[in-house]
């Protein structure tokens, strides 16, 4: 008799759960973007939030809040109601911050719940025409014999850019300087006029000026080599082994927000990365859609965690 009404309660239980996912959302849904309108982060929950419109028959909408290194928007996220209506596109700035700053309002791993890894971006590293150094190698030369003379450019303090440079450093134990600018466009407008001899930056915004000429890649950052430059070897073939300094954005939700409605949020995102429209429109600007499973995302934010934890320790850096 016992077992029975476990088992019926247990029933009951996954019936009221599914009932739940199904009947999510009942209202619009907003995706917090932490920056500015442009840029991959807000063209990628752009992308997923006009396909879920059409998937739930609920309106999803982009809500931009930037500032503050993406702590602004992140906050707002995680002290948001845990109910689904309300989530983040995160990326690799809520793994570094965790480290960078020394009071942060909110934590990635007890505050946010993962949904899925949306998409990876690759950084290139990138040098003015007049620097003498064509691979890695003959840059790690370079820099060796002129210690702190070479300069690299990045969108800001605690960037993914400056991230991929410091690991840099870090990894071919070489001291080139890090000049943060505010914003990506400024970083490469001095890169191309030669105020700065290098930059790390995403595939998009360098690929012009790689084919001009006005920039030569000299490596990327990924473990694979990226279709829209094929002849462009990875740091990790070129000698690096192990290096990997990517971009990536993924769906985030309040830490208490219902399993069953970040399952089906994990599933339906999961179908439209996987449509051949929407990959397509993610490789022609430089991302590559990945995807997978709540737990896979999870684990990969605290691996990325752990690794700039290492990289600020080593770099001395820190944010207030």
């Amino acid at each position: 008799m016992k077992t029975t009404i476990v088992l019926a309660f247990a029933a009951a239980a996954l019936a009221g759960a599914d009932a739940v996912a199904q009947a999510y959302p009942t209202r619009s849904v907003r995706i917090v973007v932490p920056y500015a309108p442009g840029g991959n982060t807000d063209f990628t929950a752009r992308v997923i939030a006009t396909k879920l419109t059409d998937v739930f028959g609920q309106q999803v909408v982009v809500e931009n809040r930037p500032g503050g290194g993406t702590n602004i928007g992140s906050d707002l996220v995680a002290k948001a109601p845990a109910d689904g209506y309300t989530l983040l596109m995160g990326g690799a700035s809520n793994a570094i911050n965790m480290s960078l700053y020394q009071k942060l309002s909110y934590d990635t791993l007890r505050d946010f719940a993962p949904v899925i890894l949306c998409v990876k971006g690759a950084n290139v590293l990138s040098v003015h025409p007049s620097l003498p150094a064509r691979n890695v190698k003959e840059l790690i030369a370079l820099a060796r014999a002129q210690p702190g003379k070479l300069n690299y450019a990045s969108s800001g303090l605690g960037s993914s850019n400056q991230m991929a440079g410091e690991l840099f450093k870090l990894m071919a134990g070489v001291n080139i300087v890090h000049v943060p600018y505010k914003g990506n466009s400024p970083a490469l407008t001095d890169t191309i006029g030669g105020q700065v001899e290098m930059i790390f930056s995403g595939v998009p915004s360098l690929l012009p000026h790689i084919h001009s000429g006005r920039l030569r890649a000299i490596a990327i950052g990924s473990l694979q080599r990226f279709p829209a430059i094929p002849n462009v070897p990875t740091i990790d073939e070129s000698g690096l082994k192990g290096y990997e300094a990517t971009t990536w954005f993924g769906l985030m939700a309040p830490i208490k927000t219902p399993r069953e409605i970040v399952t089906r949020l994990n599933a339906e995102v999961g179908k439209i990365q996987g449509s051949t429209e929407v990959r397509e429109r993610f490789i022609n600007e430089g991302i590559d859609p990945i995807g997978g499973t709540t737990e896979q995302f999870g684990a990969f934010i605290r691996e990325e965690i752990n690794k700039y934890a290492r990289v600020v320790k080593a770099a001395s850096l820190k944010a207030e």
